[in-house]
């Protein structure tokens, strides 16, 4: 369990869904915890949001700040965690926030201390990883 695991989260909503695409035990539902996310016919049930990176913001929002629209009036969603990354040498977050907000690009506001400050949805790892591969 996870600072980055709010209570209840399912593993749908952060896109580890881990049953196999057309497996026996996903359809017969045999399985603790099935009902939960997945349909009677064995298909991933929708869900209403989803955990995204959040970069772009002036100083680091931390866990439980809340996440508005474009326009700051409608909240949705929460960050589970922020900081600075001294990697990508500027402030970063993860949190969830509503599925049709959630697209790469999607600006959103951050309520930071009670100031509202522009940010923007990004993918996720914020540094591509760099590391030296043999040639083979």
């Amino acid at each position: 369990r996870s600072s980055d695991l709010p209570n209840p989260t399912l593993t749908l909503t952060l896109s580890l869904a881990l049953t196999p695409r057309q497996s026996r035990r996903r359809k017969e539902q045999g399985f603790t915890g099935a009902e939960k996310f997945l349909t009677p016919e064995g298909k991933i049930k929708a869900t209403t949001r989803k955990r995204v990176g959040i970069a772009g913001h002036k100083s680091p929002a931390r866990a439980g700040t809340e996440v508005f629209s474009a326009d700051g009036e409608t909240k949705i969603g929460e960050l589970t965690s922020g900081t600075f990354g001294p990697s990508l040498d500027a402030p970063c977050a993860m949190g969830y926030v509503a599925k049709d907000h959630s697209k790469d690009g999607t600006d959103v506001m951050l309520n930071v201390r009670g100031k509202m400050q522009a940010a923007t949805i990004t993918k996720m790892p914020f540094v591509e990883s760099r590391y030296y591969r043999v040639p083979e």
